[in-house]
């Protein structure tokens, strides 16, 4: 663990969680423009988004990208990916987009996964990955539709129908395969260096150098970083990780810092982030994904918002508190409610399952602010915004 210092700078609550909302970017409405290229940079300065096949409402990576992208269009992932290749698909703590220009520090991991076959020894051997691997580079890139084959039964929930799937996941995982393009959740592979166009590929990160860039990664995005924090669900990651934090301590590229609240964790910040912060937009209201970054770490959650996130997904109905997929509702800078929405996408409408105030903040105003939000959150839902050019503000109030 990085030394504790005998005097951390002190940060209330307030400060802290305003400092959170400026690295998240969701203190403005449009802090990345508009159009393909502000999806690029929100990628780049999240530094992933995370992939989630649930779609009772827009799967998480639209949402995530659509709160803080007002303009975004579904198509402007799609060309980022598949036409400028300035986002691919590779796991972090989940499968997630990140940016292109980050591969080599991605390149380890693949490494790693060729070099460990026994856990791929159920999908089949080396030879017949190499065999597809053939085929794609000689008829072009493919999805799991195109494989034509006898279909096995499930050993368990999440198990693929096709022997195959495995066989294209380990080459996507080795390196072999990148996923070129989606139609909804229907992924297409191509060889990792002919999507990329690459005649050498870049040289590989160290594992110094990959620890710096989550370190890097955590600190643009989150403001203020604890080692859990810096290291979601990663927990081999927290050793070099943690020396990263010494080194820079030391040589005061980084200040301790001691959250109200927070007891014994400490976290880290870079000077100029403890700077004055401005305070966030009043009147602007996000209704976000839960795996939204802001909430996905719950203890995080918690102690900056004082918020007990849990997807209830998988609760029983009479376990549930905020509904089967309970979406938080930023106003400013606190959570305020937890909407249960759901997409009806034949009927052309969002529909509220729930709707759960947080202790203190109910209010007709707020209320109608939220309202308002969700007319323009129901465009984007049901792609409306896709043909017709995005309104600054809804003219159409949320169906009762």
């Amino acid at each position: 663990m990085p030394p504790r210092p005998r005097k951390p700078f002190s940060l209330s609550t307030e400060q802290a969680r305003r400092i959170w909302l400026h690295a998240q970017r969701l203190d403005r409405r449009a802090p990345f423009g508009a159009g393909p290229e502000a999806t690029r940079a929100a990628v780049e300065h999240l530094g992933y988004v995370q992939i989630d096949t649930i779609n009772v409402i827009e799967r998480c990576h639209h949402h995530i990208l659509y709160a803080r992208i007002p303009g975004y269009r579904r198509s402007d992932l799609a060309q980022a990916q598949s036409v400028e290749k300035s986002v691919f698909e590779y796991w972090t703590h989940a499968l997630s987009y990140v940016p292109a220009r980050d591969i080599r520090y991605f390149l380890p991991e693949m490494k790693a996964h060729r070099e460990e076959p026994k856990r791929w020894s159920a999908v089949g051997a080396r030879e017949e990955t190499r065999k597809l691997l053939r085929r794609i580079r000689r008829d072009g890139a493919l999805t799991i539709r195109d494989i034509e084959e006898e279909l096995i039964e499930k050993a368990h929930l999440w198990a693929s129908k096709k022997p195959s799937k495995g066989l294209l996941e380990r080459a996507f995982y080795d390196g072999d395969l990148v996923i070129s393009a989606r139609n909804g959740m229907v992924k297409t592979y191509e060889l990792f260096d002919r999507h990329f166009q690459w005649e050498k590929r870049p040289a590989p990160a160290s594992e110094r150098q990959v620890a710096g860039y989550k370190l890097d990664r955590a600190l643009r995005a989150q403001g203020l970083v604890s080692l859990d924090s810096a290291c979601h669900l990663d927990a081999p990651g927290k050793k070099p990780v943690a020396a990263q934090i010494a080194g820079r301590v030391r040589r005061k590229e980084l200040v301790p810092v001691a959250i109200a609240g927070a007891g014994k964790q400490l976290h880290w910040a870079t000077p100029g982030m403890l700077e004055a912060v401005p305070e966030p937009e009043p009147e602007l209201i996000h209704i976000l994904s839960p795996f939204d970054p802001l909430v996905i770490q719950r203890k995080r959650a918690k102690l900056f918002f004082d918020y007990a996130h849990v997807f209830e997904a998988y609760l029983r109905p009479e376990n549930r508190v905020y509904g089967y997929f309970g979406l938080p509702v930023l106003a400013g800078d606190r959570i305020v409610a937890v909407l249960d929405l759901k997409t009806d996408r034949a009927a052309g409408k969002l529909l509220m399952q729930r709707w759960t105030w947080l202790d203190g903040f109910e209010s007709p105003g707020l209320q109608a602010a939220i309202e308002e939000e969700l007319a323009r959150f129901e465009r984007f839902q049901l792609g409306r915004d896709e043909a017709e050019p995005a309104r600054a503000e809804p003219d159409t109030k949320m169906p009762a």
